[in-house]
């Protein structure tokens, strides 16, 4: 065991056995963000030394990009073939098929995803073991992680997400609203907004550890000890995600029921049960692929003319006529005189909005700008 595994483990375990309570959250607070730091150093060093191998580099396209996450002989290849109706990725009954990163292209509603197959993860991924180190920057640049297990192995969920988590990766979590100003004097100033747990002392506790002994600190809301850490670290990156179960079709259906009862007892969502193989529940995939990277349809209409209601403009929610604007052409925002609304965020047929109009799923929408 390498001597920074070591003190991983010693600070783990030290965090283990200490109860929290107010008298001790100080002390936890540095043990946690001591962690942080060791972790981050880690990862950090195994990404300079990635060296970006062939088919590390993946030029983005399409509308979004889903990364496919999953150990080795998942059915990631598999299930990539089935997903984008063609044979690009290959596939084989044993593991480490893939040494690359293989992008495909599935178009969905309208929307042109590009899902990226990558090498299985294997535990210690995080801190370069294996290919983790290449894997784990892939994924962190992806809009959607798709976590693949199988039926016989989805245990392997909470691995996943613990390797996910210690590569600075934060899935299903919002953002949390922290600000850190350094400062050259003055020690530490709290601001808070709303109802915030944390008090003064651990947070000094926490950036003394990172050696920040002047900042002004401004927190709104609910956050927790590790959502500040998090801030203070400052690479975090924080992704939407969710678990589909593979190879279904090798399983009766009462054993089935029980593993997707089990995930979301663990996870509170519940799994996709597929079978890349079979083509079983694949359309429900990818629907749930669609939805999950928050995708609204917006049809275009040109003054005077129909709807273009075959090719609609994809766009995340939430959506404003702004951001509509700004993806169609950078003048459209700047010379904006008003919109034409047709369909649920409307509330008439050809209502009248302005460049700030929150727009709805399948909206129709004429922009009208200054010659």
């Amino acid at each position: 065991m390498s001597s920074v595994e070591e003190q991983i483990r010693e600070i783990e375990d030290e965090l283990k056995n200490t109860p929290y309570n107010k008298a001790t959250s100080k002390h936890i607070g540095r043990l946690k963000a001591k962690l942080a730091k060791i972790r981050d150093e880690a990862v950090a060093r195994a990404m300079a030394s990635a060296g970006g191998g062939e088919g590390y580099s993946v030029k983005k396209s399409g509308d979004a990009t889903v990364v496919l996450v999953g150990f080795p002989s998942v059915g990631k290849s598999t299930l990539l073939n089935r997903l984008t109706g063609s044979d690009i990725s290959e596939t084989a009954s044993y593991a480490f098929t893939t040494v690359s990163v293989i992008p495909g292209s599935m178009e969905h509603r309208g929307a042109k995803i590009q899902i990226l197959d990558i090498p299985g993860l294997i535990a210690g991924a995080a801190m370069g073991k294996g290919r983790g180190k290449e894997v784990i920057a892939v994924v962190r640049s992806a809009d959607l992680i798709l976590v693949l297990v199988d039926v016989f192995n989805e245990q392997h969920t909470d691995v996943l997400l613990r390797e996910l988590y210690d590569a600075g990766i934060r899935i299903n979590r919002p953002k949390p609203d922290i600000t850190i100003k350094k400062a050259g004097c003055g020690g530490i100033r709290l601001n808070t907004v709303g109802a915030v747990d944390l008090d003064i002392e651990e947070i000094r506790s926490i950036l003394a550890e990172n050696k920040i002994v002047n900042a002004d600190v401004l927190i709104r809301d609910g956050v927790t000890q590790d959502d500040f850490i998090d801030a203070m670290i400052g690479n975090r990156v924080y992704v939407p995600a969710f678990i589909a179960v593979n190879k279904v079709d090798l399983v009766d259906e009462k054993t089935g029921a029980e593993i997707e009862k089990e995930l979301v007892g663990r996870f509170g969502e519940p799994p996709i049960m597929v079978s890349a193989h079979s083509g079983y529940r694949i359309e429900d995939l990818k629907d749930a692929i669609f939805e999950n990277l928050g995708f609204m349809r917006v049809y275009l209409k040109p003054v005077g003319g129909p709807a273009d209601m075959d090719e609609p403009l994809i766009i995340r929610s939430p959506a404003t006529v702004e951001d509509v604007c700004n993806r169609l052409h950078r003048d459209f925002a700047d010379k904006f005189r008003y919109a034409k609304v047709w369909g649920n965020s409307a509330k008439h047929n050809a209502q009248r909005v302005g460049i700030t109009h929150k727009l709805a799923d399948g909206d129709v929408l004429t922009v009208v700008t200054r010659r």
